[in-house]
């Protein structure tokens, strides 16, 4: 059964490992602001950068020791949270071959997971696409 695919402004395509640079942090401060300025976004994240929903990263990150008090939410937080405030704008998919290949199969329950053939849809629902990192 073919799925539909609301149409977006911006499609951001999110590869490559989710703690090696500021990509991650930068991506999810750009879909922010789209998203506060009426912009309509969908993420794909294939790669690495499908650990980002992993339920096993649970509700915090790991404490940080220059800042041992302060607590900073985990990726998968954020995603769900964004998704949340943004409901009819945001959306996030995630390759389903890529996280399967690492293992990374238990993702927050929002995350929509697609196999590779179906990335034509999403890239033909965007306005624009942008690919931020690599494999």
């Amino acid at each position: 059964m073919k799925r539909h695919i609301p149409p977006t402004d911006v499609l951001l395509i999110l590869m490559g490992a989710p703690h090696e640079s500021d990509q991650t942090t930068s991506v999810l401060r750009l879909v922010q602001a789209m998203l506060e300025r009426g912009g309509r976004v969908q993420v794909w994240a294939c790669g690495n950068a499908t650990q980002l929903t992993q339920q096993s990263l649970g509700e915090v990150k790991p404490r940080n020791f220059a800042a041992w008090g302060t607590s900073y939410p985990s990726t998968a937080v954020l995603v769900q949270e964004m998704l949340a405030a943004f409901p009819d704008q945001f959306y996030w998919y995630g390759c389903q071959f890529c996280s399967d290949d690492r293992g990374t199969q238990a993702h927050v329950p929002e995350v929509v997971m697609r196999g590779p053939s179906a990335f034509a849809s999403n890239s033909a629902a965007a306005a624009k696409t942008l690919m931020v990192g690599v494999i």
